[in-house]
Parts: C-alpha cells; structure tokens; sequence
C-alpha cells in the first residue's frame, strides 16, 4: 500500500491508530464442492461523462464474464469500493459511488456499508458460459485528499469503478473497507473505458490512452488496458512529461504545479530504474506504459499502487515510488487475497524495494521475542489486525514479513532466490496465489526442510 511511505530508510514509524470498521465474514459451506475462482474473464465496458471539475461522473457499464467454476452461477457480486469510508451516506448526503437502471439481472439492496451489490442472474450460469450485465453509474468525488478524493483542483478516482468480486472455495468474499490497507480480491481483466471531460482537465488513466477532440470544449479520453485487476484515473490541470526507459517502458509523469521539480525528477529516475529491474528480476513489465501522478500534499493519505498507475506523495527528495513500483509485480501481476493475506503482497513489495536500493539487511533477523504480540503472525488476515491491533500492521506485514524474505535469501543463497522468485511470478501470471504456494515454491528450491524457518517466521 499503499497509504504508508517506504522510501530509502528502512523502518518508517506508523500514524496514530484510527477507528476501523468491523470485519464480515465470508460464506462458507464446508460440504461444498471445491470451486475455481469466479466470475473469471471480466470484460469491463465503460463510458463516463464528466463534469466542468471533474467532481461527477456519470454514465453506463457493462462487465462480461465467464462462470469458471463447476457450480451453476446463480448470481453475481459487484463492489463499490469507492463507498468504504462513506458507506450508505446520510440524508442529503448519498453514497459516493451510486449505481442503477441495472440489466442482466435482478439487484438485491446493497450490503457490507453499500459497498456490495449482488444481482441474481436470469438463470444459473452453466460452466464456461458467458454473460454480462449493465448499470448506470454515477460517482461523486469525496472532498477530501484520498486515493478516491480531491486535492485542489485534482481529482484522483482509485477504487471509483464498479468491480466484480471473486467467490472460490471458500465462498463469496464480501470483506469491508477497515479504513486502512487493502480489502481487494479480484481477477485480472480487461479495460476499455471512455471518458468525456472538459479540454482542460488532464486525465492520467490505467492503461494505453488516445485522446480526440469531443464537442466544443471537451476531449474524450479512452483507456484500454488486458490483465489488470482494477482501473483507476486522475483528472485536473495536471503538469506533464513523458519519458521512456532504457528497457523501453514508456512512463508518463503527471504532478501539481506545487509539487517540488526535485522531487518529480527523482520519483521519475527511480521509477525509471525500478520498473526495468524489477522487470529483469521477476518478469517484464507487461504494460507498455505506467503514469505516475504526483502531489505534495498528499501527506496524510500517503501513495497507492494501481495498474499501471501510481499515486505519489511526492516531496523534494521523492517519494515511495519504487515500493509502489514493486506491487505492479505483487497484487497487480501475481494477485491474492488482500484482505486474507496482505503479507503477499505489501512483504514482497517491501522486500524489492529495499533489494532496489541495495540496503544492508544483515541485521535483519529478528527473534521471536520481538513479536508486538504472542498472536502475532505474519499471516494473519486484516480482520485480526482490524480487531483493535493496528499498531502491529506495519510491523508485521511490511517490515517483519520483508525481513523474513531476506532471512530466506541467506537461507536459499541469492541465485537459488532470485531464480525462484523469477518462476513463482512466472506460475501465478495474471493469477491468485496463496501462501501454500509461496512454501512451495520455495521448499522446492532446497533440499534443507524449510520446516523450522516456516515456524521461526510465523509463515503459517
């Protein structure tokens, strides 16, 4: 994540506990068959209409899928992860992210604090058939400085879009927003969404983006983006730059007029750097493109990774760029659970971060006696640390659970590591792993039991 900052040093200290909205759990039915993570394939069809700021966007959507489980799909989950924080609004005061006029199927009342839509399907849905369904939207951006909020005169729109939830074998994952890290769990699919907007908004966006005159006064924008997980845009009278890297990844820089030009050419060198080793390190950058989109006041919310796109609390001597760099690679190209398992994906961005800017990791090997807790454990879910144990999420999943990657470097050697990461990334392309797979993977590089290290670790 995300909204902390992990820059060069290595241990950062963490923000005053806030209040934490409490966990539902997801269904589970021991006596179900095994099912395959569904609806997989989305196809998501948007068009959206802004307003003279930026602040409303309205329009339609269309999302397609494919039923990749053996159990008949009788209906499907749509997120509106834009509502977290405000969740069913107040009188006068709605939901931020509203949806309606809905085809395809028949919508349930919203659940999980507005922030869940189920809509029963005409008829089960047999295995490897496909269908859609289609809703107006209508997205009101928060006023205040958020990943989904206003920044001046800059909108920024991540987590904004209507997305498909997962089911798999353990059930519909309906997880809320607790108010700090990630709740996400989707599949990787495929963007093309439009946007209308007035000539002088700037609109950074996911994905490959052609502009063309609209009518008078305005510019569409279209954003088309294979394999990603999510779709976030910015939109304001952003300053620009594009550059490409020496590994041919074109990086497109967008920054407000009072952020420092010392810090955009240094998040802008890093991310330059980053982006091509860590494509050499795990796996080309699949892309083609990344924008960075970069303010100096986002100092209480901090940066956010989305596909292809990264927001940046940017100050003269940069920002987190590279760690946010690093989780195009984990979450975004390899995908799990973040809600169940954070530490796959925060720990290993965290740990390339600090392998890209050499750090010395020799001391990095703590003991079990300075666990924050006898419960702690590295994977543990965001519901036990939204269980009144924030003050341990940061120790635990970005630093502890860092350190214990580089604890087993030491133990695996750094070839037999960077070879095994290397093909972990490439098993689990566009894909879901589990911490069962990390053990695998790297149980499979040694012959010396990873048992004890497993257990020293808390990696359970």
């Amino acid at each position: 994540m995300t909204s902390l900052r992990f820059w060069r040093a290595p241990l950062l200290a963490l923000a005053a506990v806030l209040l934490l909205l409490p966990r539902t759990a997801a269904a589970q039915d021991p006596a179900a068959p095994v099912r395959a993570a569904t609806p997989e394939h989305p196809s998501y069809d948007v068009a959206l209409s802004a307003d003279d700021d930026g602040s409303h966007w309205t329009g339609r959507q269309t999302v397609s899928f494919r039923n990749a489980s053996r159990t008949p799909l009788s209906s499907v989950d749509i997120r509106l992860w834009g509502n977290g924080t405000d969740g069913c609004g107040a009188p006068g005061k709605p939901s931020p992210v509203r949806v309606g006029r809905i085809a395809g199927g028949t919508p349930r009342p919203l659940a999980v604090g507005c922030t869940a839509l189920r809509i029963d399907l005409p008829a089960p849905l047999p295995y490897g058939a496909r269908t859609s369904v289609s809703f107006d939207v209508a997205i009101t951006v928060p006023d205040r400085i958020h990943r989904f909020g206003k920044d001046g005169a800059h909108r920024y729109l991540g987590n904004a879009l209507p997305l498909l939830s997962v089911r798999d074998a353990q059930g519909p994952h309906l997880d809320p927003d607790v108010g700090f890290g990630e709740s996400f769990y989707t599949l990787a699919g495929d963007f093309r969404v439009v946007l209308d907007h007035p000539r002088a908004l700037v609109v950074p966006a996911t994905g490959t983006t052609t502009r063309r005159a609209g009518t008078p006064g305005r510019t569409v924008t279209t954003s088309v983006a294979h394999g990603v997980r999510d779709f976030a845009w910015a939109a304001g009278p952003f300053r620009s730059r594009t550059v490409t890297t020496p590994g041919g990844i074109r990086l497109n820089a967008y920054w407000t007029a009072t952020t420092s030009p010392e810090g955009v050419a240094t998040s802008v060198r890093d991310t330059s750097g980053s982006v091509d080793e860590f494509g050499k390190r795990f796996g080309r950058y699949p892309y083609g493109e990344l924008d960075l989109v970069m303010s100096d006041t986002l100092d209480d919310f901090g940066n956010m990774e989305f596909p292809g796109l990264v927001l940046l609390w940017t100050e003269p001597d940069g920002s987190g760029a590279v760690h946010e760099i690093a989780h195009q690679w984990f979450y975004g190209i390899v995908g799990n659970d973040q809600f169940a398992s954070p530490w796959l994906d925060e720990s290993f961005a965290q740990y390339a971060n600090q392998l890209y800017y050499r750090e010395d990791t020799a001391a990095c090997r703590p003991d079990q006696g300075e666990w924050p807790s006898d419960t702690a454990a590295l994977t543990r879910s965001m519901a036990y640390y939204a269980d009144g144990r924030r003050s341990e999420y940061v120790q635990v999943v970005y630093l502890r659970g860092a350190c214990a990657l580089h604890d087993l470097e030491r133990v695996l050697g750094a070839p037999a590591m960077a070879r095994m990461l290397h093909g972990y990334v490439r098993d689990h392309w566009l894909g879901v792993t589990t911490t069962k797979d990390f053990k695998r993977a790297a149980q499979a590089a040694t012959a010396t039991d990873l048992g004890p290290f497993w257990t020293e670790h808390r990696i359970r």
